[in-house]
């Protein structure tokens, strides 16, 4: 009896592992794909922000501070999406900042 029913064990062992990983990696690979998005928007919007400071007129130093806050975030290299997102709102508050010019 003991015989016959080991192979059953380990197949079902087997199966759960398989669906548990079938479930585990496409989901791995969206968090990752997500994450990397969001640090490359994240570049782009403080990009934008500095050549919005180099092309001002007038320094504003709350733009300053929300410019710096976004770098030091992207200079980190630590942090998810949440970092991310964190610091492209920063950096486009400050090019809103500089683009209107208070």
């Amino acid at each position: 009896m003991t015989a016959s029913v080991l192979p059953w064990l380990v197949g079902a062992v087997v199966a759960v592992a398989a669906g548990f990983l079938a479930t585990l990696l496409p989901r791995r690979r969206d968090r990752d794909r997500g994450r990397r998005v969001a640090w490359s928007s994240a570049r782009a919007a403080i990009h934008d922000a500095t050549v919005s400071r180099d092309a001002a007129t007038a320094p504003v130093p709350e733009a300053e501070r929300l410019l710096a806050r976004a770098e030091m975030l992207a200079a980190a290299r630590g942090g998810g999406a949440d970092a991310a997102r964190e610091a492209a709102e920063h950096a486009r508050r400050a090019d809103d900042l500089w683009r209107a010019g208070r």
